[in-house]
């Protein structure tokens, strides 16, 4: 990257695998690490990039799918984990002395990235979302939340580039034949997901003349289709007057396109 160049790609997004990377002037950060060793090293060369590019990894909770790559990452990296101790302590992974407990709610730097994280419900330890200031724009984190709660909404609204959880087409979930009633009703409860409806009333809720770009993310293979996430969020922005935002689609098959600044 040229020098002072900022730059945000998601890496995978879905239910098999969650990993986003942030980069900047004086290091590089991986937001969830949902990969495994292989997949990991593979997306970070599609970027040209290694283990050792990886400065620090924030961690959201500590589910498979956001967490599945931190083994590797001790074993071959250098970096270090940034968590609150519920995510961490639930994970249960030595790291060597190489977590940094982040508490919830608290401000953060690393590697010239201003942070703050906020509680969000999920059924998780202690899983959060995750905003960030990072050369004169603010970017925000928002997936795994079976609802959102005003104190989200606060943290979220009048971001420049959102990372939001569009995971289920509530229809498609209904008529889904692979997922038994229980695994529907903790998919759609509220410690579950935000279906494409939910997501686009958030985004009605934060939208201000400052977004310019929204990826769409932790869609379900069997539940959801890109083109209906993006359907139901591009129409409230219309609504509201920002049918220029960006919409970024993301999968766990590839790396997202990438955003500059």
């Amino acid at each position: 990257m040229r020098d002072m160049e900022y730059a945000f790609t998601v890496l995978a997004s879905g239910s098999k695998g969650n990993a986003s990377l942030l980069r900047g002037p004086e290091g590089c950060l991986l937001i969830d690490a949902g990969l495994n060793g292989k997949q990991l090293e593979a997306r970070l060369a599609v970027l040209g990039l290694d283990w050792n590019s990886i400065d620090a990894v924030v961690l959201t909770h500590e589910h498979g799918d956001h967490c599945a790559g931190v083994p590797a990452l001790v074993r071959n990296g250098r970096c270090a984990f940034l968590a609150n101790r519920g995510t961490w302590e639930a994970l249960g992974i030595d790291a060597g002395g190489r977590w940094q407990e982040w508490a919830t709610g608290s401000a953060a730097r690393w590697a010239g990235f201003s942070m703050d994280s906020f509680p969000v419900p999920h059924d998780a330890a202690e899983p959060v979302g995750v905003r960030i200031e990072a050369g004169g724009r603010t970017l925000a984190v928002v997936t795994d939340l079976g609802f959102t709660p005003q104190a989200v909404v606060q943290r979220v609204r009048g971001c420049g580039l959102l990372v939001l959880e569009a995971n289920y087409d509530a229809e498609l979930l209904r008529l889904d034949t692979k997922r038994p009633w229980p695994v529907k009703q903790r998919i759609a409860n509220r410690h579950g997901h935000l279906s494409n409806e939910a997501a686009a009333e958030l985004l009605g809720q934060v939208a201000t003349e400052a977004l310019g770009d929204v990826f769409l993310a932790h869609l379900s293979e069997d539940c959801n289709r890109a083109e209906l996430a993006e359907a139901a969020v591009r129409g409230r922005l219309e609504v509201m007057g920002l049918g220029g935002v960006r919409i970024h689609r993301t999968s766990f098959a590839e790396v997202s396109a990438t955003v500059r600044w």
